[in-house]
């Protein structure tokens, strides 16, 4: 991409987060890099994490189709993590914003889900409950941040600067400091940067287009089905399959959904630049305070976008193809909490340690969350003898 198409319709300079200032703060200070910019060093850090590394074992819709057999072409978490850093990426080139703090931001979204996707989610809020706890998978993420990862003798965590671990919290919600007192240093009376703003809404790009591809793929979902069901993916369809009319089903849906795409992304820019403009939005601060986010679909497209999603979750997330899939997540996932709370020696011996400052539950929380898929059904394989 040239200069000028990367600044072609970009925002005013000053609303872009700075590569000097306070949120280049790190809660432990370090010397400045020869050649590398703060977020670009966090960037660095992210891809180099333990925990990055294990989203290539988690779950992100299913990782085999129905019939039991592997599909090593559906996205895991890791991918899925990469195609919403690609599209973060091309957003925050296009509006002008700070791109290395945008893709770090996207890189390290998704870090703190556990496995099996949203079931592993939902099973290990449910099991924190009766400790009056809960399950976030962005809060998660700031745990693993600033704590669990251990590559540096000076510090625990990665140290990244503070704009990053905002970003983590505040990318898809926000927060009330009542609620959440702990995060007082997060400017939690004031909206993030636009580069976190972004996150969210690349986030449902990718799994929205992604996960149409893999239900088909699968076969779980039916070209028939979405075609009547999603009307973008059915505009776009139909005009591939006029040009193409020799193309291969998956191929045609395939140019569907990359159409999808880019009409999401386009909308996205010119709703964005449209909000900054009649907001008269000229710098971060003035981001910051804004009354609501700025980072949105436009109406026609955000309809179409509810649309898409209300098809997906009831064609595919909550099919009944994947109906034993989630159960069977949902089961690993409290029968090993409640084995591990019963039983605290099974823990790893750095994780005993924690017990005492974090308290038992959230122990066994983080050590269940940090599991891939197949560690975690290895792991119930060995537990489960003893808990029958």
């Amino acid at each position: 991409m040239s200069t000028v198409l990367a600044q072609a319709g970009a925002l005013p300079a000053a609303i872009a987060v700075p590569h000097e200032g306070e949120l280049t703060r790190r809660a432990h200070a370090e010397p400045p890099h020869a050649y590398r910019t703060p977020f670009a060093r966090d960037g660095a850090r992210v891809l180099h994490a333990r925990a990055f590394r294990r989203l290539a074992g988690k779950t992100q819709v299913f990782t085999q189709a129905p019939e039991g057999k592997p599909g090593d072409h559906f996205r895991s978490r890791l991918t899925h993590t990469l195609e919403v850093a690609q599209i973060a990426r091309t957003l925050a080139t296009s509006l002008g914003l700070n791109v290395e703090l945008t893709e770090t931001l996207a890189l390290v979204h998704d870090i703190g889900h556990p496995p099996f996707g949203h079931a592993g989610e939902t099973a290990l809020d449910r099991a924190l409950a009766p400790f009056s706890l809960s399950f976030d998978h962005n809060l998660h993420a700031l745990r693993i941040v600033t704590w669990f990862e251990e590559r540096y003798p000076a510090f625990r965590g990665l140290n990244l600067t503070l704009g990053v671990r905002e970003g983590i919290i505040k990318h898809s919600r926000d927060y009330a400091l009542e609620a959440h007192p702990e995060l007082a240093g997060y400017f939690l009376d004031r909206r993030p940067p636009l580069e976190a703003q972004l996150i969210d809404l690349a986030d449902e790009i990718a799994y929205l287009t992604a996960d149409i591809e893999d239900g088909l793929d699968s076969g779980i979902l039916a070209l028939d089905a979405v075609h009547a069901g999603v009307p973008l993916f059915r505009g776009f369809h139909d005009e591939a399959r006029a040009k193409f009319p020799h193309a291969t089903p998956r191929v045609l849906a395939g140019e569907a959904t990359r159409r999808m795409l880019n009409a999401l992304v386009t909308d996205l820019l010119a709703e964005v630049r449209r909000r900054v403009d009649a907001a008269g939005i000229a710098t971060l601060d003035d981001v910051r305070r804004s009354p609501e986010r700025l980072a949105a679909f436009s109406p026609a497209m955000e309809a179409e976008r509810k649309t898409a999603k209300r098809f997906l979750y009831a064609n595919l997330y909550n099919s009944p193809d994947l109906e034993e899939t989630r159960a069977h997540a949902v089961r690993i996932v409290e029968n090993l909490f409640a084995e591990f709370v019963a039983n605290p020696n099974l823990l790893p011996e750095d994780h005993r340690e924690q017990i005492a400052s974090q308290g038992l539950a959230r122990t066994v929380t983080d050590y269940i969350a940090g599991m891939t898929d197949s560690f975690i059904e290895q792991a119930w394989t060995r537990i489960s003898p003893r808990a029958s």
